[in-house]
């Protein structure tokens, strides 16, 4: 299969450059997966297209500030790491200080090699280039006298994707805190927010709980590989990022509960579909309480083991996630649904409208 075949135009003026005045206001096309049928809605008008039976289930994690930006200790040029994943400290390590090992990309002008150190946070904060990675990210340890977290929360940035223009400017930054986090996040860890559940406010999940809507969670910390186009000529060549999950008990329970009323587990978000599907395909079609880390790659003409429906905003051309609500509702269905959507100029991307696939 083709990767062109999941390409599209999209006016760059579509692209959300930010979120909605108000969370819960963005627009829903719904997708009708029987028919091809399609309608523009409200997410708002969600409780309607759902019922008593049915599971919401949806992504917990926790985006953190992990752009921190600094200079190189010898010639005080610009660095920007970005914090991907925490990794156990090296054994010969010095203890005398606060520690942390973690994979990083690297933002530098100058060419980086295993034992240059930098300075961030006002200098409270030291990292030291450890070795190069395959990915061409970097392991880096941090010594420090406060906890990472903390020096994070207070000066790191919130890495919004990189289709998202800032210049510095406060007002956004601000914004970005806010709004580039679901109301339900808890599970700190991700770089990237689960974006389907930024449409969610708390008089969204009151309508939902009045028709009986169920809830659920899972988590997985969505990694920067979520916003990469497909580089490979065809689709089967491409190899995903791993990104890291957990599924609780109280989940595998409610899934269980759904499926015996003969309700639907409609996944909010891509993340959600890829744990769920990620936990089946390891266990035989079933979900099971476990983590792990998922590497599964959906695209067509993959048959999905767990998810019924699902919530999701518009995504980039050539990317793994076109090509998963691909798998799920057909590429042709889906291309005449983006086409639709730009003549209809509904907002792309992170900060932009939705779609229901039903």
């Amino acid at each position: 299969m083709l990767t062109s075949d999941f390409d599209y135009e999209l006016p760059p003026e579509l692209i959300a450059q930010e979120p909605p005045a108000e969370r819960g206001t963005s627009r829903m096309m719904v997708l009708h997966r029987a028919d091809g049928r399609l309608e523009h809605r409200n997410v708002a008008d969600l409780p309607e297209y759902l019922d008593s039976k049915d599971l919401l289930v949806l992504n917990d994690t926790r985006v953190f500030p992990a752009r921190i930006q600094g200079v190189w200790a010898d010639t005080r040029g610009a660095l920007e790491l970005l914090l991907l994943d925490p990794l156990p400290p090296p054994p010969d390590a010095d203890s005398a200080k606060e520690l942390a090992f973690w994979s990083c990309i690297t933002g530098s002008g100058r060419p980086i090699r295993p034992g240059q150190k930098a300075s961030f946070a006002e200098g409270k904060l030291e990292a030291e280039m450890v070795s190069r990675r395959e990915n061409g990210s970097w392991n880096v340890l941090f010594r420090s006298e406060a906890p990472l977290m903390s020096l994070l929360d207070r000066y790191g940035l919130t890495p919004v994707p990189p289709y998202i223009h800032r210049h510095g400017d406060e007002r956004q930054t601000r914004l970005d805190r806010e709004r580039y986090q679901t109301i339900y996040a808890r599970e700190t860890g991700a770089v990237a927010a689960p974006t389907a559940g930024l449409h969610f406010n708390a008089s969204l999940f009151a309508a939902l709980a009045a028709k009986g809507v169920r809830r659920a969670a899972v988590t997985l910390h969505v990694g920067p590989g979520t916003f990469k186009s497909v580089k490979t000529d065809t689709v089967e060549a491409h190899r995903m990022d791993p990104e890291r999950y957990a599924v609780p008990q109280e989940t595998v329970d409610a899934i269980a509960a759904c499926r015996a009323r003969g309700g639907r587990v409609v996944a909010v978000g891509s993340t959600s579909v890829r744990t769920l599907e990620s936990v089946a395909a390891a266990h035989g079609g079933q979900v099971v309480q476990t983590a792990g880390s998922s590497t599964i790659f959906i695209y067509p003409p993959y048959r999905f083991q767990v998810t019924d429906a699902m919530l999701t905003n518009f995504h980039l051309p050539q990317s793994t996630l076109i090509m998963m609500v691909s798998a799920l509702a057909g590429r042709e269905r889906i291309m005449a649904a983006y086409r639709e959507a730009v003549r209809e100029r509904y907002r792309f991307f992170s900060y932009g409208d939705c779609m229901l696939i039903l």
